[in-house]
């Protein structure tokens, strides 16, 4: 590399060549893709994971205006027609019988206690010291259990995809995270060489992880061989959020004890939640995913126990923006703060006594509670609060500002510090964080995914709703210099987020929310 005082763009705001064509409406998402000669499609999938098509009379669907065809995928039925909104007018005039499968009684209620089951037995990641032992000799011990439910995507664009398929092979026009994974499954699918699958990436409207997954490029593939002709199948937004893959519902049981002066002797972490590499990938060796972050507890305990539990729990489970560090930064950090509080101590002196060999952690920390005004005064029914977490080779710690009136949580600043190493874009790092903050929050303060009968609830933004512009707090983003190599910028912003406004609550309050949705009593 040159010397770093030579160079010209690496750690300088640059513009991004791509939001002239997006502020304009001329860039090309997914759903904006128009090929000669293509139709449309939408799918009636059935309702409950594991589900299959019993039946159907397509006679109405097909005396809608505009519907072409209707076929049969391994989806479900779908109605081809010349426009979406002819496709989707013949889905809802389309006679439909279903059999839910093994999953048709789960709710909510069942996913608790498929996560609570006693006789479980955990797998073991990690083991320094004797847990019981350390326990036995603390002066206190401290015991709590965090939740987090499931949580779905919400892209803005809806899923989507537009696919031609020939004798000769097929071609994708597809806002995909993970074009050659899509190439791979639809030549799987379509018993054709993956040479065979060309994959022409569109921006995307929204991924957090939803759009790495290649199952709406497949059913695109599958419609459009099924119907002859170029089709482009559009999910609408009722369909993204019942048939997503979800972020996994968590069930976190933490353990510590600390000795007369405070300081932490024992610490004990078991995560139950199903595994996203269980279920997609059968599994892997070594260390599980559901333990991301916890198992690499930055603070020094005498004896730290991480183990973890993973039921299968009937509902299909995907990556979600940072993964289980979303859901292990929750119980992790609410969980510390309740630790300095037993011992007596500030929450951000606590962390930094922990976080001696770990400089990187606590220069965020530091940095993160200076910018924010830790310690000073803040109005009535005020409360600030802060959390830390490492995830995807980058350093973030927020302090959250909030005011509780009655069983209204508002957020009304977050401060952030950030060490991702050497910074390319120092513009691009901050629109990251930022829009890890809002997405974070609109999940800590309102995001849940409930099932009843085997089916998922919510639908739409009205009932599962994101925080709205006039409920954003004011975001700062600090930026530690950094000569170390760059870490992931997309995802490290959230983890923080929901324990820092917990945490807030209870500087507020002094009521402990331990499961998201945050809701005050």
């Amino acid at each position: 590399l040159k010397d770093p005082k030579d160079f010209r763009l690496l750690g300088k705001p640059v513009p991004r060549l791509d939001t002239p064509s997006k502020v304009t409406g001329r860039a090309v998402f997914g759903i904006d893709v128009r090929l000669p000669g293509m139709l449309f499609a939408t799918v009636a999938r059935p309702p409950v994971v594991g589900g299959k098509v019993a039946g159907f009379d397509d006679a109405r669907a097909r005396k809608v205006p505009g519907v072409r065809k209707v076929v049969q995928v391994p989806s479900g039925v779908a109605v081809v027609a010349t426009s979406t909104w002819a496709a989707i007018q013949g889905r809802e005039a389309l006679q439909v019988r279903f059999d839910d499968g093994p999953n048709g009684a789960l709710d909510s209620a069942a996913v608790e206690r498929l996560l609570s089951d006693p006789e479980a037995k955990p797998k073991v990641v990690r083991a320094d010291g004797d847990l019981e032992a350390a326990l036995g000799a603390a002066a206190k011990k401290l015991e709590a259990v965090y939740q987090a439910p499931f949580l779905a995507h919400a892209t803005m664009e809806p899923m989507n995809c537009t696919a031609r398929v020939t004798r000769k092979g097929a071609e994708l026009w597809a806002p995909t995270q993970a074009p050659t994974w899509a190439q791979g499954a639809v030549a799987k699918a379509l018993g054709l060489p993956d040479a065979a699958v060309a994959v022409r990436t569109t921006l995307l409207g929204g991924g957090f992880g939803r759009r790495a997954i290649p199952d709406f490029a497949v059913e695109a593939a599958e419609v459009a061989r099924a119907a002859g002709a170029p089709v482009q199948v559009v999910w609408t937004r009722e369909d993204d959020m019942r048939h997503d893959l979800y972020r996994p519902a968590s069930r976190h049981e933490l353990r510590a004890g600390l000795d007369g002066a405070g300081k932490l002797l024992a610490w004990h972490h078991r995560v139950r939640a199903p595994s996203i590499a269980v279920q997609l990938f059968g599994g892997r060796e070594g260390r599980p995913d559901v333990v991301e972050g916890a198992a690499d507890v930055p603070y020094g305990a005498g004896a730290v126990l991480v183990d973890c539990v993973t039921p299968e729990v009937g509902l299909r489970v995907g990556w979600w923006r940072s993964v289980y560090a979303s859901q292990n930064a929750f119980a992790e950090e609410c969980f510390v703060d309740e630790c300095a509080a037993a011992a007596g101590k500030d929450p951000v002196a606590f962390r930094k006594e922990l976080l001696a060999k770990h400089p990187r952690q606590e220069g965020v920390v530091e940095l993160a509670a200076q910018k924010a005004g830790w310690g000073s005064p803040l109005p009535a029914g005020r409360g600030r609060g802060i959390a830390c977490y490492a995830s995807f080779g980058s350093w973030v710690a927020e302090v959250a500002e909030v005011s509780v009136q009655g069983k209204e949580l508002r957020v009304h600043q977050v401060v952030a510090a950030v060490d991702c190493g050497r910074v390319v874009n120092p513009d691009t790092v901050r629109a990251q964080v930022e829009s890890a903050v809002v997405y974070g929050l609109s999940a800590a303060l309102r995001g849940e995914i409930t099932l009843e009968r085997g089916r998922v609830k919510q639908g739409n933004f009205d009932d599962y709703e994101p925080l709205r512009l006039h409920e954003m707090p004011a975001v700062e983003v600090h930026l530690v210099p950094s000569s170390e190599d760059p870490g992931g910028i997309g995802e490290p912003g959230l983890p923080p987020i929901a324990p820092a406004v917990a945490n807030a609550v209870f500087a507020a309050t002094g009521q402990r929310l331990r499961r998201m949705p945050l809701r005050p009593s």
